[in-house]
């Protein structure tokens, strides 16, 4: 019998869970670097020398058709002893974490956000598109908006905030911050950073209050998509990651849920996103997100 090993691999942090249940963490993934290398590395530090059998069921960020390709990840890792890989988006991991094999929607909003939805014979995922192009709602946007509006009430563009002692106590000059950000590798997370400060300051600050509503809309309006998109009219619906901890945008996406479906609660999550990639190990061949899940095997 193998043993498997579970894995979240996020730009934040990446989660293991070892065979035996005891949980490991490691950096993020670096998304200007190869993704299937350092997942390996992961592995590598994980395996315990190598005692095998083991199996991989890992979701991930970043999982371009490039990156797709549990064969090569499963050749990087056989002198750890892996035998079998189950490979897939971390959105599918958040939805099988939160929902097990039921249909409905599950938002995963941390550093970016993707939305899934999954109906009795259809997928769809919505956003999820990065930072540059997407990810609406996510602690990144957020940090952006919340720096934006620094940066017009600096130049006179926009209403006064009390983010401006935050931004101030981070960068040089305020007048420099664009260039540092610009020049700092990690600025995806460093930006992302100021969604904190954001939800700190909704209840006093009208600015932070105002982004924190359009978060809220933005990630209702995912879920909406999504579950129309799947032919679900009145879905379930399990709202994860570090986003959902503030109360203000928390408050706004259920909100914004029952204008659409009056008297919508969220469903709370079945298990985590780890519980979700172990998993992929067992689900169903005639499930719907079963297409989603890359396998390779000795």
């Amino acid at each position: 019998m193998s043993a498997l090993l579970a894995i979240d691999s996020g730009q934040t942090g990446i989660k293991v869970r070892l065979p035996d249940g005891a949980p490991r963490t490691f950096p993020g993934i670096r998304t200007n670097q190869r993704l299937l290398p350092q997942l390996a590395e992961v592995v590598h530090e994980s395996a315990l020398g190598g005692a095998g059998p083991l199996e991989l069921a890992i979701g991930t960020t970043g999982l371009t058709k490039l990156e797709a390709n549990p064969t090569e990840l499963l050749e990087l890792c056989r002198a750890d002893g892996v035998e079998r890989v189950a490979l897939a988006h971390d959105s599918v991991t958040s939805f099988l974490g939160a929902m097990g094999y039921q249909t409905g929607v599950v938002v995963a909003a941390g550093t970016g956000v993707v939305t899934l939805g999954v109906g009795p014979t259809a997928v769809s995922r919505v956003d999820g598109w990065g930072n540059l192009i997407g990810d609406a709602g996510s602690g990144f946007w957020i940090g952006r908006a919340g720096l934006d509006a620094v940066m017009r009430a600096f130049d006179g563009r926009g209403q006064a905030t009390a983010l401006t002692a935050f931004a101030e106590a981070e960068f040089s000059a305020l007048d420099n911050a664009y260039i540092e950000l610009q020049t700092d590798p990690g600025h995806v997370r460093r930006i992302g950073s100021f969604a904190k400060y954001v939800s700190d300051l909704a209840a006093t600050d009208p600015v932070c209050a105002r982004i924190c509503e359009q978060a809220g809309a933005e990630l209702a309006t995912s879920v909406a998509a999504a579950a129309k998109n799947v032919g679900l009219d009145v879905p379930q619906v399990a709202l994860l990651g570090g986003v959902f901890r503030s109360p203000a945008i928390r408050e706004a996406c259920v909100a914004a849920l029952r204008m659409r479906w009056p008297g919508f609660q969220p469903a709370e999550p079945l298990g985590d996103i780890l519980d979700g990639a172990a998993a992929l190990a067992s689900l169903p061949a005639g499930h719907p997100l079963a297409a989603q899940v890359l396998v390779a095997a000795v």
